[in-house]
């Protein structure tokens, strides 16, 4: 019998000529960490689209209207013990002045929300859109409070929120990964942000850098497929063997599963990040240039094209314009203009096309930050603002939340949580039930105990879901 490369994988995978069906053997014998789970109960959205403003965007300058803080810019505050302690003992002692917004707020929509100038775009979602104007976080410093938002610890590694849905669901297409993450670079905390830690390493977030090769080394070296084939059937025979004298082995299950995915991206990856095919009128709505394939609009563009392919978590991390690095206004509040006029049209028309689509009703479009900006200063016409994790806004579209809501308030001056607080343990709860997963139920055996997003903590909040 004539021998060649086909005959040689045959013998060598017992029968499987290509990949997935080598990988997808191999994980017949153990668990496939991807495979599609049933949610707890009946879910509202099956897929998120995470945005995320790093840096600190400043609730009171964009989405949480405080008349009074106009009124009574400059003249002297006296903060919150609680605020006292987190800013420490010289600040605690010294005069704080208040310090108003620099943005007039207007109301939008049938729901008359009140929206700062800095949106326009958004504005006009505004019935679509569900304000937290109650959050709060744990930690001043960009590192820890982004880790919070994200993971839900400030202190010790922890899987990300993308990771847990990824663990919590599994995939809806075994041809990209489950999590991935759009953004030009590393924000505070790093990798760890998207990392899945404890959980299986394909729960991982997968990072795409926009620009004209968002994923190196994507491309198979071999020109030919049969010989990839070849190669790599060797390498899953080995891993095989291994794997079945290390039954249930998670680390080595999740290997086999990247293999997968790997092999899969070559042909779908390509072709989701491809926006030219893209009608004018679409990339018009998003404010992208054709030819583009970079900046805040192509990353909302390819964020609902991978929605559409069964992404089950998309983030999308804005990390600054050519004016400003990020949100980080210590000096300049003026930053925030160039930094909005970056994202504004982008994600309006993510929500519109979306909507459009028909596929708003079950994607939960989540835009937040770590923390928000202080109100208040030590000196009277100060420029940029201080961190404060005391009070601040995100917010939610489609996936079973109201549209046209604000939930919670801050004090009259934006300083403290005044109703209705929403921790960011209660931020994750409400977006896990949003996905039909209870955050008490989903968790993961680790260190000799069970895991969750939300620790001990979290609440529902259910004043929120339609």
């Amino acid at each position: 019998m004539k021998t060649n490369r086909r005959t040689v994988i045959r013998s060598l995978v017992g029968g499987s000529l290509l990949l997935p069906g080598i990988v997808s053997e191999l994980l017949a014998q153990d668990a496939d960490p991807l495979a599609p789970r049933d949610p707890h109960f009946r879910p509202r959205a099956k897929r998120v689209i995470f945005l995320h403003m790093s840096g600190g965007a400043s609730h009171i300058e964009t989405f949480d209207y405080k008349p009074r803080l106009f009124a009574d810019h400059n003249k002297p505050v006296k903060l919150p013990p609680h605020i006292q302690r987190v800013l420490g003992r010289d600040k605690a002692t010294a005069t704080t002045y208040l310090n108003g917004p620099k943005w007039p707020f207007r109301q939008h929509g049938q729901s008359g929300l009140w929206i700062s100038e800095l949106f326009p775009h958004i504005a006009r979602c505004a019935d679509e859109l569900c304000l937290i104007r109650s959050m709060h976080n744990d930690h001043l410093n960009h590192v820890e409070a982004t880790l919070g938002i994200h993971t839900g610890s400030v202190m010790f590694p922890r899987p990300s929120i993308g990771a847990w849905v990824s663990y919590g669901l599994g995939t809806e297409n075994l041809n990209l990964p489950s999590y991935i993450v759009l953004a030009p670079e590393l924000t505070y905390g790093g990798r760890q942000v998207w990392s899945s830690d404890f959980l299986p390493g394909c729960h991982q977030g997968t990072h795409v850098t926009p620009g004209p090769d968002p994923m190196p080394n994507l491309r198979r070296r071999q020109p030919a497929t049969d010989l990839q084939e070849m190669e790599l059937g060797l390498a899953q025979a080995f891993s095989r063997r291994h794997l079945a004298r290390r039954p249930g082995d998670p680390n080595l299950t999740a290997r086999l599963r990247s293999f997968e995915t790997a092999f899969g991206m070559q042909a779908a990856a390509p072709e989701a990040f491809d926006v030219s095919r893209e009608t004018d009128a679409t990339l018009q709505l998003y404010g992208l240039p054709r030819g583009g394939n970079s900046g805040f609009a192509w990353q909302c563009l390819v964020a609902r094209r991978l929605a559409e392919r069964g992404v089950r978590f998309i983030e999308l991390i804005d990390s600054g314009s050519s004016l400003s690095r990020n949100w980080d206004a210590h000096s300049n509040m003026d930053s925030h203009i160039g930094l909005a006029r970056n994202v504004d049209q982008p994600i309006a028309g993510l929500i519109k096309d979306l909507k459009l689509r028909g596929m708003l009703d079950d994607t939960l479009v989540v835009w937040t930050t770590e923390f928000g900006r202080a109100p208040f200063s030590l000196h009277r016409e100060t420029q940029g603002r201080d961190h404060h994790s005391s009070v601040f806004t995100s917010w939610m579209a489609g996936g079973g939340v109201k549209g046209g809501l604000s939930h919670g308030q801050s004090d009259e001056h934006g300083i403290d949580v005044a109703e209705d607080g929403v921790h960011v343990h209660d931020f994750h709860a409400t977006i896990l039930h949003l996905l039909g997963l209870d955050h008490e139920r989903l968790t993961y055996r680790h260190a000799g105990r069970d895991f969750r997003l939300t620790d001990v903590h979290g609440n529902v909040v259910k004043e929120i879901i339609a």
